[in-house]
């Protein structure tokens, strides 16, 4: 994998985000504050993908999109929290995010959301859809 970050513990953190139901993309604003908005997500290869589903929003201009076409860094985080504070772990992808083009790529994307969440065999993903192209795994413990 590329971007590995010799102190994270690549098998393990694969793990736990595959296992994830959900994570935070972390985006920037043309202002320059940090966005940051739940998602369902997939990882393929070195890749994370998100989409524009068909649950409501409270416009169809979302800001993570305009985001990563403004500026394309961006992250993804997954955590996990308990009570029980030895069982906590988070895992960040951090890398180049962009707005899928090809109808390969976002129907490659789509079957593998659709795989993960059964919710989405029943709702619509309109798009579009966003790629992370990971450039660093980091995290902890």
């Amino acid at each position: 994998m590329s971007g590995k970050d010799e102190r994270v513990d690549l098998t393990v953190a694969r793990q736990r985000v595959d296992a994830a139901r959900v994570a935070r993309l972390g985006t920037t604003t043309t202002h320059g504050q940090p966005h940051l908005v739940p998602c369902c997500f997939v990882v393929r290869d070195n890749v994370a993908y998100t989409a524009v589903d068909a649950k409501p929003k409270s416009t169809p201009a979302l800001r993570r999109i305009e985001n990563i076409r403004n500026n394309s860094a961006a992250c993804l985080l997954v955590d996990y929290y308990s009570e029980d504070w030895s069982a906590l772990w988070w895992v960040r992808l951090d890398g180049t995010g962009r707005i899928v083009a090809s109808p390969a790529e976002t129907a490659q994307a789509t079957r593998s959301l659709r795989a993960k969440y059964s919710q989405y065999r029943q709702v619509d993903i309109p798009g579009p859809v966003i790629a992370l192209d990971i450039t660093r795994w980091a995290a902890w413990p």
